[in-house]
């Protein structure tokens, strides 16, 4: 059975469980309003719903389809809303899908392949019945704000990571490992930022807009849920341009590794010239040549190599060569 729960709430207190094909207990009174909870539910019982609450085929369909963006339709006086959970597993984002259907006085939420269960929220709502009592609305907000709220530590993780190999980078070159694991999170944010723009669509139509079994005192809540989705956002964006930026710094680097081993070889060659360049020349066989029968003629010879390679040696180390 996909029923995680199903309850009839009145005046913000739990009255008693119901079952999902029983008539509707509920005889208009805002306050008083069923909260069912379904996971990777069968068609018959969504079937079931869609005949006991008259929620929309299409609504229904999209339901069942669970590869929905976030999204809100009216239909009537009822509300379907798409909302797209995460999951941060080692360097991958992994997305669940709920499904919330809102009507005067039922709330029904579909999860399919989210690992954060309701069961909590549900918990700490009943034991705070002055804001229950508000009904359908402030469940419905109170569900966005439990999804929004999980993608916070996946950008925080992954900010942490970015900025542990940031550190690295200033020590040492990237490794092939490094650069792959950017590459994996940089394409993780960009398929992230996808999911948390309709997001923040849907709660500002939720806040801004007149829609069904919204009340004008509940908004304010909807608002509070708008402001965690933008930060959210801004995190997101702000974490992007870190990963581009540490790919530059990575890049400059290298470039600057690379210009001073290039430096310093060119002055050990310069330097190794001299020695070479002497030699070289008395070591041509030639019979006629000048000094090559004086008494000091080596020790001259090694002398000036010396002074020679040792000037080069200072220069060099002067102008940060060596």
């Amino acid at each position: 059975m996909s029923v995680i729960a199903a309850f009839l709430y009145r005046d913000g207190q739990r009255i008693r469980p119901i079952e999902i094909d029983e008539p509707t207990p509920c005889h208009g009174d805002k306050k008083e309003f069923v909260w069912i909870g379904l996971h990777e539910p069968t068609d018959a019982e969504l079937e079931t719903l869609q005949e006991k609450f008259g929620l929309h085929p299409l609504a229904v369909e999209d339901a069942q389809n669970k590869h929905q963006l976030p999204k809100i339709d009216v239909y009537g006086d009822q509300l379907f809303v798409v909302a797209r959970t995460a999951h941060l597993n080692d360097d991958h984002i992994d997305y669940g899908e709920t499904a919330i259907f809102v009507g005067p006085n039922h709330i029904i939420t579909v999860r399919h392949g989210s690992a954060r269960a309701h069961s909590g929220l549900r918990a700490h709502l009943e034991a705070a019945p002055g804001l229950l009592r508000h009904g359908v609305d402030y469940v419905l907000h109170a569900i966005l704000d439990f999804i929004v709220d999980g993608y916070l530590p996946i950008v925080e993780t992954i900010e942490e990571e970015v900025l542990e190999i940031e550190t690295q980078t200033m020590d040492a070159s990237l490794s092939y490992d490094d650069t792959k694991r950017l590459f994996t999170l940089r394409r993780e944010v960009i398929r992230f930022q996808r999911v948390i723009g309709p997001m923040g669509e849907v709660t500002s139509k939720l806040f801004n807009l007149d829609v069904p079994c919204i009340d004008a005192e509940t908004k304010p809540y909807f608002k509070d849920v708008l402001d965690h989705v933008r930060r959210v956002e801004n995190m997101v964006g702000g974490l992007r341009d870190v990963l581009t930026s540490v790919f530059e710094v990575s890049t400059l680097l290298e470039q600057q590794r690379q210009g001073a081993i290039t430096r310093q070889l060119a002055a050990w060659a310069a330097i190794l010239a001299v020695p070479t360049a002497i030699a070289g020349i008395y070591g041509m066989n030639f019979e006629y040549m000048p000094e090559l029968k004086t008494k000091y003629g080596y020790f001259v010879t090694v002398a000036v190599i010396l002074a020679l390679c040792t000037a080069l040696y200072v220069r060099f180390r002067r102008v940060k060569w060596l």
